[in-house]
């Protein structure tokens, strides 16, 4: 399957991420070959073969629900570049680059 430059371009602004008209070529070039090989396992014959789910036997591990003393705020907070009212300020990501 073919990845188009075009496909790239728009996953790119989608992703609010810019590249060159050659770093573009380059990633849908690479992005094909990996499809590529991906679809190469449905060649696989797994005829007879069981449905595998897990790897591994697990058990469920259940702790008793018991409330336990939690880490001061001014703690938790103190390696946070901006905060008000003891929430996480982020740079905003909408759109138009706006405060939300």
């Amino acid at each position: 399957m073919k990845i188009s430059e075009e496909e790239v371009r728009h996953v790119a602004n989608l992703s609010k991420l810019s590249f060159s008209d050659k770093q573009t070529s380059e990633f849908a070039t690479t992005l094909s070959k990996i499809v590529d090989m991906v679809e190469l396992l449905n060649e696989v014959d797994t005829t007879g073969v069981p449905i595998t789910t897990t790897m591994a036997d697990r058990k469920t591990v259940m702790r008793p629900d018991v409330a336990e003393k939690g880490v001061d705020r001014d703690e938790l907070f103190k390696n946070v570049p901006q905060s008000e009212n003891y929430y996480i300020k982020v740079p905003a990501i909408l759109e138009d680059g706006g405060d939300a």
